[in-house]
């Protein structure tokens, strides 16, 4: 009896003490960003977590990490390669500080942390493997087929090889020049599309690690590998010279399968003249244009053991792209979602149409029988004709090459007349919602035979909003539509037309997209393409990467200030400087740069207010205004950092650009900056240039000037930018919500209630060039009303929203509104309900974090509250 009662009592105990543990507990667990990520190349990767605790003013009092190769040691708290002991602070993201890593080694780790009241909680085990971390560690060769970069049959390449002994792991580690598909003994690797991303393949070639565990098996397997030329071997001529490319060649690759065996010994099969190549059913493949494929020329089995290679060719050696042979360390592509046809149209015998709903970036499968021999050519576009065909004239206008043989958006697909043919591009990706298929002779096709997938960096969605408006919830809805149909490892400007890196494009909508997606690994990797094409004078090109186009005389400040405004807003969201660090000496290079050709502080180096409704406004004020951005986040960077000297000379630099934009362009007396335009007063109150005597008045300006248009929009992209921002800082909050809301043109919601499903690239809809149907250049409103209607903004003091600023407003013509984050530290909510003149506001702040409250001048008696972790009600009475 009394052993039972001790057994009950030490049962009791465990209970209770694991729900102390539960209270508080380390969750989220990531490696540079990422879930249990294979390849990483960091000496010191970055490990970071989140804080599963629902109490009021829960925080983090320690924390101690601790890393092992075996996940035992870290059961048994024991760990071997680093255990950094319990540090008394509220960190959440720390760098690795253990012994030196291994390259192509698996390691586990794991939290502890303290709650406030000093009570313990555990993390699970997640874990990181490391990748090459050096190119000296490759066994394998680069190898491509003996062809020249004018042979359109993609190559195909295969390997056998026996694994004598029964097989605990293996990883496959692939580096490419082009793009490539692997499959081991017939089943596709993995679920990316379009890897490697693009780079600057002469400076740095990515390579990917693919855990092939499963597909391999004792006794006799096969490589195969199927290369597409991507940007790497742009074959047909557009204006922007990707056929001139310094680095153009034929696809080639290099890869190492190392295996491990279950008695602990090890191979590795590795590219080399051993492997086989020849041709295959795809007969053409440009990312650009699109893909042709001759089911007739299919090889069955061609990536299966028992497949006969006799009369394939042997490959030929080829030098590596680069010396820079990096992990890709970044989410990757995939098809996200899928869509059947809203609707068919039937032409004629041979031609259909088909309407998916959905403005997207991605692919078409078909599926179909035919005559041998049949030719379908697969069109995708944004528009129709009158007639219900298709059309592209919005899109094909820079494309020019061979529109007959080599059709723009266009996938060719000749029928094999045995079976029921299917067929999906590897190697390339389309802007449509309209898919026209026409073949050669007649067929017979149900709505059923086409499918459409939106495809895009697979980044994780972490913002949401659902408000009493339709109108903004179609808006939040459109314009994430368009950023994820512009994101293919790194920001473009449409999917369709041009496929571009555009840099302003990428700097305007960079804080709607980090309010809405985890998209930092996408941004570190584009970084690193801003820094391998900076020239040595410090200029940046405006598109990114760029086979040489863009070092114009137009690719100035207002574009390419990515280098210097992405890092720092990396910072503000993430709490992360690697990134500012990384780029600190290109930001340098290129605010030298200005600096040199503009001794007086004043710059027309730039592009202009791009794609303005009608004003236009003056070049030298805008591009002058992000030269003093470019200024200040530099000195803000080397006073972080530690950089007294730096910080000082980039001070006194801002300082002088300032005082030179008010000297020439504010005129004190009437409070207007140059002609007073709705750009030329927004762009200097909102990137803070102006005097803080002048400040109220030049606000009113432009409140005025807003209101002489009805509320409507009279402003290019860097207006857009700046305009409701400014608006709502200087306490014009109703003025901002009626522009952000307006529904007739020019406007936002003008796109919105004429059908759009993502954003435009012209305010006209009726305008003759820059007519793009999903463009990203507009996107400042999708970020707009998280920092508005939500309030939710980051405290550069405190960055990664560790120190919450709350600064939302309650717009008379909304009644509710619920807008959540998921920051660096977990969730935080800013929801409210009107009633009359009552607001109900609740808030919720996570673990490890803290806000302040600030109310808007609408309500009556208002108070700033610091707010601790945990829910608050607030209920708040208007004026």
């Amino acid at each position: 009896m009394r052993k039972s009662l001790l057994i009950m009592t030490l049962s009791m105990s465990s209970v209770l003490y694991a729900q102390q543990r539960k209270e508080c507990v380390p969750i989220g667990l990531s490696c540079e960003h990422l879930q249990n990520p294979l390849g990483v190349d960091r000496p010191s990767p970055r490990l970071s977590w989140q804080l599963a605790d629902k109490r009021q003013g829960a925080k983090q009092s320690a924390y101690q990490i601790m890393v092992d190769t075996d996940s035992m040691a870290l059961v048994k708290n024991k760990p071997g390669i680093w255990n950094s002991g319990k540090q008394l602070n509220s960190d959440m993201l720390i760098h690795y500080k253990g012994r030196a890593l291994k390259p192509q080694t698996k390691y586990f780790w794991k939290v502890l942390v303290w709650d406030k009241n000093g009570r313990p909680g555990t993390s699970s085990i997640a874990s990181f493997e490391t990748g090459m971390m050096g190119v000296e560690h490759w066994k394998g060769k680069w190898i491509s087929d003996n062809h020249s970069i004018h042979e359109q049959p993609a190559p195909y390449f295969r390997r056998a090889f026996k694994a004598a002994k029964p097989i605990k792991s293996a990883r496959a580690y692939i580096a490419v020049a082009g793009l490539y598909e692997l499959s081991v003994n017939g089943e596709k690797i993995g679920d990316h599309r379009l890897d490697p991303m693009y780079t600057r393949f002469d400076k740095r070639t990515l390579y990917v690690v693919e855990d092939v565990t499963r597909q391999l098996q004792q006794g006799d397997n096969v490589l195969a590998v199927v290369l597409g030329n991507g940007w790497y071997n742009h074959q047909p001529l557009a204006v922007w010279d990707f056929d001139k490319a310094p680095w153009r060649d034929r696809p080639t690759f290099c890869l190492d399968l190392r295996i491990v065996y279950q008695d602990g010994s090890e191979e590795t099969i590795s590219s080399d003249q051993s492997w086989k190549t020849a041709a295959g059913p795809i007969r053409y493949n440009n990312i650009y244009t699109g893909e042709h494929y001759d089911a007739r020329l299919e090889m069955p089995g061609w990536d299966m053991p028992t497949f006969d290679d006799s009369q394939w060719h042997t490959v030929r050696y080829r030098k590596p792209p680069s010396t820079n042979i990096t992990s890709q360390q970044t989410v990757p592509i995939r098809l996200v979602r899928s869509y059947e046809p809203k609707s068919m149209k039937k032409i004629n015998d041979s031609t259909y149409v088909f309407d998916m709903g959905q403005n997207m970036a991605g692919l078409t499968k078909i599926k179909m029988r035919g005559k041998a021999g049949t030719v379908v050519k697969i069109k995708h576009g944004e528009r129709l004709h009158a007639n219900g065909r298709l059309d592209q004239s919005n899109i094909d206008v820079y494309y020019r090459g061979n529109k007959e043989l080599e059709p723009f958006q266009t996938d060719i697909l000749t029928l094999s007349g045995k079976k029921e043919d299917e067929f999906m591009a590897k190697f390339g990706y389309k802007g449509f919602r309209y898919v026209e298929v026409s073949c050669s002779e007649p067929v017979v096709l149900e709505k059923s035979a086409v499918m459409a997938y939106f495809m895009h960096s697979d980044v994780r969605p972490i913002g949401q909003l659902k408000t009493s408006s339709a109108l903004i919830n179609g808006l939040w809805e459109a314009t994430n539509n368009a950023y994820l149909s512009n994101l293919m490892g790194y920001p473009t400007d449409c999917p369709q037309r041009e496929k571009n890196g555009w840099t302003g494009d990428g700097h305007l909508a960079i804080e709607t997209a980090y309010y809405n997606f985890d998209g930092i690994t996408v941004y570190e990797k584009w970084m690193a393409d801003h820094r391998d094409e900076q020239q040595e004078n410090g200029v940046l090109p405006d598109i990114i990467p760029t086979g040489g186009w863009g070092y114009g005389t137009a690719n100035g400040l207002d574009w390419t200030s990515t280098i210097a405004i992405i890092p720092w807003q990396t910072y503000l969201f993430y709490g992360d400087a690697s990134l500012l660090a990384e780029c600190y000496d290109n930001i340098k290079r290129y605010v030298d740069y200005v600096d040199g050709i503009s001794p007086s502080g004043l710059t027309t180096f730039g592009r202009g207010d791009w794609v303005p409704v009608k004003s236009q406004s003056n070049l030298e004020l805008t591009s002058s205004v992000y030269f003093y951005v470019d200024a200040r986040i530099l000195a803000s960077a080397a006073k972080m950092f530690g950089k007294t000297a730096d910080q000082q000379k980039y001070e006194q630099l801002s300082q002088k650009i300032k005082d030179a934009i008010n000297a020439k362009f504010l005129d004190t007396e009437k409070g207007i900056y140059s002609t007073g335009t709705q750009t030329e007063l927004s762009v200097p109150l909102y990137w803070g240039v102006v005097p803080e005597a002048m400040k109220a008045k030049v606000a009113a300006n432009l409140n005025s000037k807003v209101e002489e248009t009805n509320f409507h929009l009279d402003v290019g992209v860097l207006g857009a930018k700046a305009l409701l921002n400014a608006l709502k800082e200087n306490g014009y909050d109703e003025t901002a919500y009626k522009v952000a809301v307006q529904d007739t043109y020019p406007s936002w919601g003008w796109w919105i209630v004429n059908g759009a499903t993502t954003l435009l690239e012209n305010w006209d809809l009726n305008a003759t060039r820059d007519i793009s149907d999903n463009h990203m250049m507009f996107g400042e409103i999708g970020g707009w009303f998280f920092k508005s209607i939500g309030g939710i903004l980051p405290d550069p003091a405190q960055a990664g929203f560790k120190h919450v600023l709350l600064k939302p407003i309650f717009p008379k013509e909304l009644k509710e509104s619920s807008i959540t984050y998921n920051s660096p530290y977990g969730k935080i909510v800013s929801s409210w309900k009107s009633n009359g003149n009552k607001v109900e506001y609740r808030v919720e702040i996570p673990a490890n974090a803290r806000a302040t409250f600030y109310p808007p001048a609408n309500i009556r008696n208002g108070k700033v509250i610091q707010l601790e972790a945990g829910r608050h009600d607030l209920n708040l009475e208007l004026k």
